[in-house]
């Protein structure tokens, strides 16, 4: 059996860092860093606007009972990427490969739709 030291991404994605604005910005993969740097492109050519990273959706809000103490926490979803196009629509991206496609992510894309209405965009 062989002996895994420290820990590694289980999609063996590799963590990825870019200067943006000044400061260096932390991606998940190297995947999500090139699909930054397109975006970034497109925002500077005036083709995008509002570019975001990781933000976050609420499906279901937190369940608390009638004293205020939680029961359930509650359920969201973190896009890589939400911007507004030319049109001025939002835009909601996530940068997936067929690995990285779990059922919770199917599920949550699928409330994104439901809850928001706001279908995201897979690149």
């Amino acid at each position: 059996m062989a002996v895994r030291y420290g820990r590694g991404n289980k999609y063996h994605a590799k963590k990825d860092y870019r200067k943006a604005n000044g400061e260096t910005v932390k991606f998940d993969s190297r995947k999500e860093a090139r699909r930054y740097d397109e975006l970034r492109l497109l925002e500077r050519a005036h083709q995008i606007s509002d570019l975001q990273r990781q933000v976050k959706f609420v499906l279901i809000p937190a369940q608390r009972d009638p004293k205020g103490k939680l029961i359930e926490r509650q359920c969201y979803y973190v896009a890589d990427f939400t911007y507004k196009d030319s049109s001025g629509r939002l835009v909601v991206e996530d940068t997936k490969s067929e690995a990285t496609r779990t059922p919770v992510y199917v599920v949550k894309r699928k409330l994104m739709l439901w809850v928001h209405g706001i279908r995201v965009r897979e690149v």
